[in-house]
C-alpha cells in the first residue's frame, strides 16, 4: 500500500532567539495534555520566558499577582465547560489587559466564555492536516494561505452562535469556491484574544513557530493599543537601523520563495532556458500588440487595466473557483484595455497556465486587450516564458531591483517587443522609472512593506512624469469615489483587481466604476442574410438575386446530386459578380474601437452591397478547395465536413463552416468566420431541432450563426422566431431542397422563402 508522503515542519537543531522582552513572563495553563510542553518549546525557542501550571493548580488571584506578560491556554481533553479548570476565568480576567492566546480546548473557552456554543464538529479527527484558509491578519500575518495545519478535535464553535464580539480569522475550505467551513480561529474585535481549533506546534503544523512568534510580539490588551505600541516599536527599530528596519516584509518573503521555485523550474527538461529560447526561435509565440497603444485605446475616460486574482496575501481567497479565461473575456467585452493575469501561485493562486489560456481565449478577437503578466520577475527567463505563453507586457517592481537589474530587464523585454510596466511607490522609485524612459509607470497605492493603501500615491507623484508617460494608478481601487480624482488629474489607467473578481454583474460593475451609463459594446442584428444553395444554372442564381438573396450557393463536391460542372459554375459567377442589385441586407455590426467577441461582425463579413458567391466544399483536399476558389472567383468558402478547422486560416476569403448543434469546435473563435448550424450532411430536408440551436447559442453567448436543415417557405419564419430572444443571434438562413419541386429550383418558391425570412427583421 502507498505510504503518504508527510512533512515534518518541527525545528530541527534549533536555536533560540535573544530573550524577547515584551514576553519575559508568559503564563502558559496546561489542560492536562502533552502537546502542552510542545507549546512551551515553540514560545521559549522565539524568546519568551514560560511558566507553566496546571488549569487547577493556582487561582486566577494567584496567576494576577504573578502579572504575566500574556496569557497561553492549551489544548485538553473534554468540554470547556467543565474540563479547563480556571482556563476561562482567567480569559475573563486578563482580556482587554495583556494579549491571551488559545489553541484547541483554548480556543473553545473562548468561544464558550463569550456566549457560543462548542459542540459536535461532524467529525472526530486525531492527527488529521488540513488546507487552512485565514484572513492574513494577528497571528497569520505575512503566512500563505492552504497551510497544512494538525487537527486533533470532535468539538468546535459553530456559525450561527459565534458571539458577536468575535470574528472568524480562519477556516478549513467549504467547496471549490473557498466558502469557509468549520471553524478554525477566533479573534475578538477589541480584546487582543485570539484562539485556534488546530494545533499550531504539531511536527505536521506549516509555520506554527511564525504564528507563535507573531502572538509574542503582540502587546496590550486591546487590538488598538497593539496598533500604537506596534507602530512605536517600529518607528524606534527604524531609527535604530538608520532606515533600514531589518524584518522580513512579506514582498521578501514572496521574492525570496519565487526565486527558489524559478530555480528548480529551470532544470526541468523542456523549460530550461535553452528550452525556452529554442522555441522563441522558432517565432510560433503569440503575435503581439503594443500595449502602449492598446492602453490609449479606450471607450472611458480612463482605461482599465483588469486583473485576474483569485487570493492575496492581504486579503486572502477571493475566489479559487475563477476562470480564467472566461474572466478574461468577460473583461474584454465590458471595455478592458488590458488584462492582467497574475501568475504567482502561492500567495495570489495563479500559474502561467492562466497567462497561456487567457490569450487563447482571446485569440481572433478584434481589438483585443494588451496582456500583462504581473509577477515578481527578477530575472530574463521570466519574461521570456511570458511572452512564449502569450504575454504582451511584463510588470517590473522598482522595490525589488537594483538600477543595473531594472535596466537590464528593461531592455531585454523591450528586445522582445514588449514595453513593460514599471511599478513604483515613492518619489524615490519614480525618479528611477522615469530616468529609465519608461513609456507605462504604474503606481502602487498599496506599501508593499506595510500593505497600508493610500489612494493619493498616484495623485502626488504625477508632477514627476514627462507629459507622454502613461501613469496608472494600482491597488486599493473599490468604486467610482476612487476613480474621481483620477479622472481629473490625468491619470491615464486604474488597475482593479479585488472589487472586479467580487462583482456580481462584472460589466456593470465596470460602467458605474469608469463613468459608462449603457453597455460599450451594442449591435443591431440587422436584417435575416438569406442562402439560395445548391443553384445549377445562372438562371436561377438570376432569379434568386432578383428576389433578393443575399448569398448564392453551389455545390462543388463531386458526384453530389446539385454538383455545378466548370462551364455552369463561371456562367454563375458571372451572373454574380456582374450583378447590378443591391441587396436589401448590407450589415453593418462594426462597434468602436474597442473589444469585441470574434463573431460580433459575422454578418458584416459575408454580406456585401451585392450578392455574394459561396462555393460549398465536402472532404476535399485544401489544394482543390484553393484553386476552384481563385478559378470560380468565391467570396466565401462553406466547409461541410470533416476539414481542420485550421484550413480557415489559410483560405484567403472568410468561410462558413457547418456543425451539428453540441460539436466540439463550433464556438471556437480564430478560425472559420461564421458557424452554420445544419441537421445533416447538407440538402438532406432534414429538420434542425430548434431546441439544440437554443441550448448551443445559450452554452456560448458571443456565438452567431446561419440556420440549415429542413427549412422551407412555410416554417422559415416560425424556425426563427421559436428561438424568441437568442433569434436575434440567427444572422442567416440557408436553403436548399426547401425551395426545389421534383428536384429543380422553384423560382415561385425562391420568392416564396425570401419573402418570409426578410419579414422575420
Amino acid at each position: 500500500m502507498a505510504t503518504l508522503d508527510l512533512v515534518d515542519h518541527s525545528p530541527h537543531q534549533p536555536e533560540a532567539t535573544a530573550p524577547l522582552a515584551s514576553a519575559s513572563n508568559v503564563i502558559l495553563i496546561d489542560n492536562f495534555d502533552s502537546f502542552t510542553w510542545n507549546i512551551y518549546q515553540y514560545l521559549v525557542l522565539e524568546g519568551a520566558t514560560v511558566t507553566v501550571f496546571r488549569n487547577d493548580e493556582k487561582t486566577v488571584d494567584e496567576v494576577a499577582a504573578l502579572k504575566p506578560t500574556q496569557l497561553v491556554i492549551s489544548p485538553g481533553p473534554g468540554h470547556p465547560k467543565t474540563d479547563s479548570g480556571i482556563s476561562r476565568d482567567a480569559i475573563k480576567h486578563f482580556a482587554g489587559k495583556i494579549p491571551i492566546f488559545g489553541v484547541c480546548m483554548g480556543q473553545q473557552c473562548i468561544i464558550d466564555l463569550y456566549g457560543g456554543d462548542v459542540s459536535y464538529a461532524g467529525e472526530i479527527l486525531h492527527g488529521k492536516t488540513s488546507p487552512l484558509k485565514h484572513d492574513s491578519k494577528g497571528v497569520y500575518a505575512d503566512l500563505p494561505q492552504d497551510l497544512p495545519v494538525t487537527r486533533y478535535h470532535s468539538l468546535a464553535g459553530t456559525y450561527p452562535t459565534l458571539p458577536a464580539c468575535l470574528e472568524v480569522s480562519s477556516w478549513i475550505e467549504l467547496g471549490p469556491d473557498g466558502g469557509k467551513g468549520v471553524i478554525m480561529g477566533v479573534r475578538h474585535k477589541e480584546y487582543l484574544i485570539e484562539g485556534v481549533q488546530y494545533h499550531p506546534e504539531s511536527i505536521l503544523t506549516a509555520e506554527g513557530r511564525i504564528m507563535l512568534k507573531n502572538f509574542l510580539r503582540m502587546q496590550g490588551g486591546t487590538w488598538a493599543e497593539n496598533d500604537i505600541l506596534q507602530n512605536q516599536a517600529a518607528s524606534k527599530s527604524k531609527q535604530t537601523s538608520n532606515g533600514n528596519p531589518s524584518k522580513e516584509n512579506i514582498l521578501e518573503r514572496i521574492f525570496a520563495h519565487r526565486k527558489a521555485t524559478v530555480a528548480v523550474q529551470k532544470e526541468i527538461p523542456s523549460q530550461r532556458p535553452s528550452d525556452l529560447q529554442a522555441t522563441y526561435d522558432l517565432d510560433i509565440a503569440p503575435p503581439l500588440i503594443s500595449f502602449v497603444k492598446r492602453l490609449r485605446q479606450t471607450p472611458f475616460q480612463l482605461s482599465l487595466m483588469a486583473e485576474i486574482k483569485r487570493a492575496s496575501p492581504s486579503k486572502g481567497i477571493i475566489s479559487l473557483a475563477t476562470c480564467a479565461p472566461a474572466q478574461a473575456r468577460i473583461y474584454a467585452l465590458a471595455g478592458a484595455s488590458v488584462i492582467s493575469v497574475l501568475t504567482e501561485p502561492e500567495w495570489f493562486k495563479g500559474s502561467i497556465d492562466d497567462l497561456r489560456t487567457v490569450r487563447q481565449a482571446l485569440e481572433g478577437m478584434p481589438n483585443r486587450p494588451a496582456v500583462l503578466r504581473k509577477e515578481f520577475i527578477f530575472e530574463e527567463y521570466q519574461i521570456l516564458e511570458a511572452r512564449l505563453a502569450g504575454a504582451d507586457t511584463v510588470l517590473l517592481i522598482v522595490k525589488m531591483l537594483d538600477e543595473a537589474t531594472l535596466t537590464r530587464l528593461y531592455k531585454y523585454s523591450l528586445s522582445l517587443g514588449m514595453e513593460p510596466l514599471v511599478e513604483v511607490n515613492t518619489a524615490d522609485e519614480m525618479s528611477i522609472a522615469v530616468k529609465l524612459g519608461s513609456k507605462v509607470i504604474g503606481v502602487n497605492n498599496r506599501n508593499l512593506t506595510s500593505f497600508e493603501v493610500d489612494l493619493e500615491t498616484t495623485s502626488r507623484l504625477l508632477g514627476q512624469v514627462p507629459k507622454e508617460t502613461i501613469v496608472c494608478a494600482l491597488s486599493g481601487i473599490s468604486g467610482p469615489k476612487d476613480v474621481a480624482p483620477y479622472q481629473k488629474n490625468g491619470v491615464g489607467a486604474v488597475l482593479v483587481g479585488e472589487a472586479l473578481m467580487r462583482a456580481k454583474e462584472t460589466a456593470s460593475f465596470i460602467r458605474e466604476l469608469l463613468g459608462g451609463s449603457e453597455p460599450v459594446s451594442r449591435s443591431s442584428p440587422g436584417g435575416l442574410l438569406v442562402k439560395i444553395c445548391g443553384t445549377r444554372t445562372a438562371e436561377a442564381a438570376q432569379e434568386a438575386i432578383k428576389a433578393g438573396a443575399d448569398l448564392i450557393g453551389v455545390i462543388l463536391v463531386p458526384g453530389r446530386a446539385r454538383h455545378v460542372s466548370y462551364k455552369d459554375a463561371i456562367a454563375i459567377s458571372k451572373v454574380v459578380h456582374q450583378s447590378t442589385t443591391t441587396t436589401a441586407t448590407l450589415v453593418s455590426d462594426r462597434v468602436g474601437s474597442q473589444a469585441v467577441d470574434f463573431f460580433t461582425n459575422a454578418a458584416s463579413n459575408i454580406s456585401s452591397h451585392r450578392p455574394l458567391l459561396v462555393g460549398v466544399f465536402q472532404n476535399q483536399p485544401l489544394e482543390e478547395i484553393l484553386e476552384l476558389q481563385k478559378a470560380y472567383d468565391l467570396d466565401i468558402v462553406q466547409l461541410h465536413g470533416d476539414e481542420p478547422l485550421e484550413w480557415a486560416n489559410l483560405i484567403p476569403v472568410p468561410v462558413i463552416r457547418s456543425f451539428k448543434p453540441g460539436q466540439a469546435g463550433l464556438g471556437r473563435r480564430g478560425y472559420h468566420t461564421v458557424t452554420l448550424l445544419d441537421s445533416a450532411s447538407g440538402g438532406s430536408g432534414q429538420k434542425l431541432d430548434i431546441a439544440e440551436v437554443k441550448s448551443t447559442l445559450k452554452r456560448d453567448q458571443g456565438l452567431k450563426v446561419v440556420l440549415a436543415g429542413g427549412l422551407s417557405p412555410e416554417n422559415v419564419a416560425d424556425a426563427v422566431k421559436s428561438a424568441e430572444e437568442l433569434g436575434e443571434r440567427i444572422i442567416g438562413v440557408d436553403v436548399s431542397s426547401g425551395v426545389e419541386e421534383n428536384g429543380v429550383q422553384s423560382v415561385a418558391k425562391i420568392q416564396a422563402f425570401i419573402k418570409a425570412a426578410k419579414s422575420v427583421r
